[in-house]
């Protein structure tokens, strides 16, 4: 199993971490890419949508969504 990965990232002004597999780094820095966003511009967007969910977990989830969308039926 993979071990997590922490990164620091800048939500609303603050500093705060965040801890992925790599895999999922590297998923989130390709979903980025494909919406033309910066790797903070895209977690801000998932931390701003993500309600009472942890943020690693919505990172997760927004990956998924994101590939989901992508692949057909």
């Amino acid at each position: 199993m993979a071990r997590l990965k922490k990164r620091s990232v800048l939500l609303a002004g603050h500093a705060t971490s965040v801890a992925l597999e790599p895999a999922f780094w590297t998923a989130l820095e390709q979903v980025a890419a494909d919406r033309g966003l910066s790797l903070a511009a895209l977690v801000t967007e998932i931390d701003l949508a993500r309600d009472d969910q942890g943020l690693a977990s919505a990172c997760r989830l927004a990956v998924l969504a994101h590939f989901q969308a992508k692949s057909p039926a």
